[in-house]
Formats: structure tokens, sequence, C-alpha cells
């Protein structure tokens, strides 16, 4: 039997939930916050912790990699049950750039579907999903650093109109055909988008004059 501190019960199921709200993993910063720890480093000494218990594991070339697993019957088993987990490689397609920063034009088409002579990537498919809907961009700019996004990251998308709000999401703005990755809020007639950067300002937009075109299922960075 695992025994667990209570900080570290609370760490599991803020992890659990915030799963079940977003659909991918907290960065080490929103645990702290979401389970008032006093800093980051205490956050990754429990993260480090629950890793060599098995309770936890990540994959150490993706940010907000974290993967739960549960205890039950004396079995262990991964958090999303419904996801058959391999290390199986799928060729990704590479189809572009997106803003980390201020938005910038989209291709000629308003989509990255179909960019002629698309880049591959092989990606492992338990980082990545199935579906033909999944494909990579590459990070310009620094407005997402706390969530851990760089410049020159690679981030790997789902192809959808929708997302839950505080998800990330690759937003088109209608007027000028621009696009930007930001935190998604939709708030009725307007819509906030908002930076993980401390030192930039949320954009604040009438809702009818965007559309989101993709939401971020990973983050891939090469590690030099």
């Amino acid at each position: 039997m695992i025994t667990l501190t209570e900080r570290q019960k609370k760490i599991v199921s803020f992890i659990e939930q915030w799963f079940s709200d977003y659909d991918y993993a907290p960065s080490v910063r929103d645990i702290q916050i979401g389970c008032d720890i006093s800093s980051t480093s205490v956050v990754q000494y429990n993260l480090d912790k629950l890793k060599s218990l098995g309770i936890l594991k990540s994959h150490s070339e993706v940010s907000r990699s974290l993967k739960l697993i549960q205890f039950k019957k004396n079995q262990l088993y991964p958090f999303d049950k419904n996801r058959n987990e391999t290390h199986e490689l799928i060729a990704v397609p590479m189809l572009g750039t997106i803003a980390a920063g201020s938005p910038f034009p989209l291709p000629e088409n308003e989509t990255w579907s179909d960019v002629d002579n698309k880049e591959y990537i092989d990606l492992p498919q338990s980082i990545v999903g199935i579906g033909n809907d999944i494909y990579a961009l590459k990070i310009k700019g620094e407005s997402m650093i706390d969530s851990l996004i760089s410049d020159g990251d690679m981030v790997i998308m789902q192809h959808t109109k929708s997302v839950h709000n505080g998800q990330m999401a690759a937003v088109r703005f209608k007027k000028d055909n621009t696009t930007t990755l930001k935190h998604y809020f939709y708030e009725g007639q307007i819509t906030r988008l908002e930076p993980a950067n401390t030192q930039l300002k949320p954009i604040i937009i009438k809702s009818s004059e965007i559309e989101v075109v993709g939401k971020v299922k990973a983050i891939w960075r090469i590690l030099s």
C-alpha cells in the first residue's frame, strides 16, 4: 500500500481535477497556486516523490506532460483509462508557426490543414494521441513563458472550433486573418485572451470578431 502525505494527496487530487477540466497537465506554478504551496521548489520535490512512487510519470522532453497513475484494487492504471498507452511513434505534420506574442497572419487558405510540402516529425503516440486532426506548430514569441512555452518550442495541436475557458487555444482574428496562442476565456459578448506572462496584458475583444481554430494537446521541446 502506498502512503502519501496530506500535501501529496492534495497535489494528486488537484492534478486529477485539472485533467478533467482542461484535458492537459497543469504546470508546476499552477499546482503551487491551486494547492497553496509556498514555492515551486516544494511542488517539484513532491512531484519527484510521486514519480518515484509510481503515481506520476512525465516525459523529459515535453512540457506539461504529467500523467497521473491511480491505485485501485492493488493495480496501477493510467488516469486516462480510455487511452491506449504505447511507445509507438506517429508522424505528425509540422504545418507552420503560431505567435505567442503579437498576432501574425495565417497562410492564405486561412488554415494550416492544406499546407503544401508538409514536414513530419515522429512523436510518441502516448503524448499526442490519435486522429487525423493532430498537427504541430512552432512557437514564435514569449507571451506564454509562465505556461512553460518558449520561443522555438513546438506545440502539438488538435483542430477544434471550441475549447473550455482556461484552455490554451489558437485563435484567429477575422478582420486581418492573424492568429495567436493564448489562454481562452469566453465571457459572453467579450472574449479575454490571456497571456502567461506577467509583463503582458490580456487581449479583450468582441467574441464575434474571433474564432478558435485549435487547442494545445502537448508541448515538445528539444533540450540542448
